[in-house]
């Protein structure tokens, strides 16, 4: 079976640009692992987001891109196809909202700057009201954040891919670098401590 993730990004005018530059014959063949469904390691990396890019386009054909963040693991896998976060109230442009309307078409592109990895998702975007679906409205409800949720996107997998680690900058959140630099605090306050049992020693002779 081909890849899917190709079969979807692949067009005819794609193709055009992949001959002239001589790459055509790179992505042809067929590929054993699944693209569409979510294997163990999409899930565990899901799960450890705490932002992504989503992208969805308008009637007139412009393109938009806007990030979502939150806590680690708010956007929500529900099965091997199908995740949902809440849709928090923000600067109330409902861009992404109307657009989906219009086309239920969406591609996010989730981040690992730390270890260079990108997985990018292809999928179809269902907007849920909140009472529409309790089950759904728990799983992805976080009650200790104080924004205030006014839909469920839910995203039905039509294919996913990961990127090569090329051109990614690595970046690094306030919690690792304080997960990073915690055994340099310690080492830290014991020197100071050992500093202040010599001059009290030396304050004594």
């Amino acid at each position: 079976m081909p890849y899917h993730f190709l079969e979807v990004a692949v067009t005819p005018s794609v193709r055009a640009v992949q001959a002239d530059m001589g790459a055509d014959q790179i992505w042809l063949g067929s590929h054993d692992r699944p693209s569409d469904i979510l294997t163990d390691a999409e899930i565990a990396f899901i799960a450890t987001r705490d932002s992504f890019y989503m992208a969805s386009v308008s009637e007139t054909g412009w393109p938009y891109v806007q990030h979502r963040g939150g806590k680690a693991g708010f956007l929500k896998v529900v099965d091997q196809q199908t995740m949902a976060f809440a849709d928090y109230r923000g600067n109330r442009q409902y861009i992404s909202a109307g657009n989906f309307a219009a086309n239920d078409r969406t591609c996010l592109f989730l981040m690992d700057y730390v270890r260079k990895a990108r997985l990018k998702i292809y999928a179809y975007v269902e907007q849920v009201e909140l009472d529409a679906d309790q089950q759904l409205t728990k799983l992805v409800s976080d009650p200790d954040y104080r924004g205030r949720a006014e839909r469920i996107f839910k995203l039905r997998l039509e294919a996913f891919d990961w990127n090569c680690p090329q051109h990614i900058t690595p970046r690094y959140t306030e919690h690792e670098v304080g997960q990073a630099v915690a055994p340099l605090r310690d080492r830290l306050q014991q020197l100071e401590a050992e500093n202040a049992a010599l001059r009290a020693r030396l304050e004594d002779l």
